[in-house]
């Protein structure tokens, strides 16, 4: 079938040597989930939203099947009937915790404050997008169905944020769907992914926001292998920080996983490496600046003790120690972090930077610099092995 010309809107053929970075990472770099800052009084065109789904149906799918489908509503009792859906779904809930949080210093009172905004405002938003795809998640883990629609997705929502336009990814309502299919009439072999209420935003200006660094959220080769940076022309280096990370979710909140991380010999329990740590003269507890020696042991290199500093520390979320007497100079870099989740959840992790410094890898790789990159990756290997070992053993700790 013979598809009608592109919408004369957007570009038909684009040269990345034309590129304006700085306005695309504007753009992708402050794209997010706006609430407080919608305006409700402010119409928004219809050509205005075809050209947003226009772009965003630029986006990949699989088997290049054209099986996304868009669901705009404007209609003021369509968009309360599904602003009551939301409401009972979620709403309340955010409302609910809204109330609790405020007048605190709480870290999820801003989130609850604006989350619980647009629930109670859903049908003031001039128009709400639904996107779908053809198809219905099945657990046969067949690829095609949300990796065919998400992209598109965000791709509607960049697209609404360089017209001045502010979205809100939202899928409680999901949990809803059976409803929600009643009051929208999608047929059962389609599945809604989202639902997006779309408004101008109140001021254009928005900021990045603080994330998580690339290299803390990148992996080389396999699971849990990092690198601070990264020079894939030449051989693996020390001097280019290697690491590794590990994470595990625990259905504990994260007092009581501090309970264990805050314990400088919970590892020993549980490491073929490390033996046990003992205070420094001076010091009884962890805190910013105190000092703890401990004791090693391997096969290869035989016993040795370190006296390491406590560089960061924040209570129910944050120990982070360096093997020496600072970052700078440290023979290796550790931390134990501690994420608050939903439902008095946690989600630990464990992080090792070798170097800048002198360490137990350095006679080995002055011995046989030929094999510096494989001592760093066996090195990586034993890590992982005991850090992983250690998480499981805390985890079942904070659960029983």
């Amino acid at each position: 079938m013979a598809l009608p010309p592109l919408n004369q809107n957007i570009p038909q053929r684009y040269d990345a040597v034309d590129a304006d970075l700085a306005s695309i990472d504007g753009v992708l770099s402050t794209t997010r989930s706006v609430r407080l800052r919608l305006d409700f009084d402010r119409h928004v065109d219809n050509e205005t939203i075809l050209d947003c789904i226009d772009l965003a149906e630029q986006g990949p799918g699989g088997g290049n099947q054209s099986s996304r489908r868009w669901l705009v509503i404007r209609d003021p009792k369509v968009k309360t009937k599904l602003a009551e859906l939301y409401y009972q779904s979620a709403g309340q809930w955010m409302v609910s915790a809204r109330d609790k949080l405020a007048g605190t210093d709480h870290r999820n009172r801003s989130i609850m404050n604006s989350a619980a905004h647009l629930a109670e405002n859903i049908p003031s938003v001039p128009a709400l997008v639904i996107p779908c795809i053809w198809g219905r998640h099945d657990d046969s883990k067949k690829p095609g169905l949300f990796d065919s629609v998400l992209q598109s997705a965000w791709s509607f929502c960049l697209a609404a944020r360089a017209r001045g336009l502010a979205t809100a990814w939202t899928s409680a309502i999901l949990t809803a769907e059976d409803e929600m299919r009643e009051i929208l009439d999608i047929p059962m072999g389609v599945t809604p992914v989202a639902m997006l209420p779309l408004a101008y935003s109140k001021g254009t200006a928005f900021n990045s926001v603080p994330k998580r660094r690339a290299a803390e959220v990148t992996y080389y080769d396999s699971w849990g292998r990092t690198w601070e940076k990264r020079d894939d022309a030449s051989p693996r280096k020390v001097s280019e920080g290697p690491g590794a990370i590990c994470e595990i979710e625990i259905e504990a909140p994260p007092e009581i996983v501090w309970k264990f991380v805050s314990d400088i010999n919970i590892s020993a329990e549980y490491s073929e490496e490390f033996q046990g740590a003992e205070w420094a003269s001076g010091y009884t507890k962890p805190e910013l600046g105190a000092k703890f020696i401990g004791t090693n042991k391997h096969k290869h290199i035989g016993e040795w003790q370190t006296t390491s500093t406590i560089t960061e520390f924040e209570d129910n979320v944050l120990f982070g120690w360096a093997v020496g007497d600072n970052e700078e100079t440290a023979g290796a870099r550790w931390r134990w972090e501690i994420d608050e989740l939903h439902g008095k959840r946690s989600r630990l992790r464990h992080t090792l930077r070798l170097g800048p410094g002198a360490s137990g890898l350095t006679p080995a790789i002055e011995s046989m610099p030929d094999k510096e990159e494989l001592i760093i990756t066996r090195r990586q290997e034993e890590h992982l092995s005991n850090m992983r070992k250690c998480l499981s053993a805390i985890k079942v700790l904070a659960e029983s």
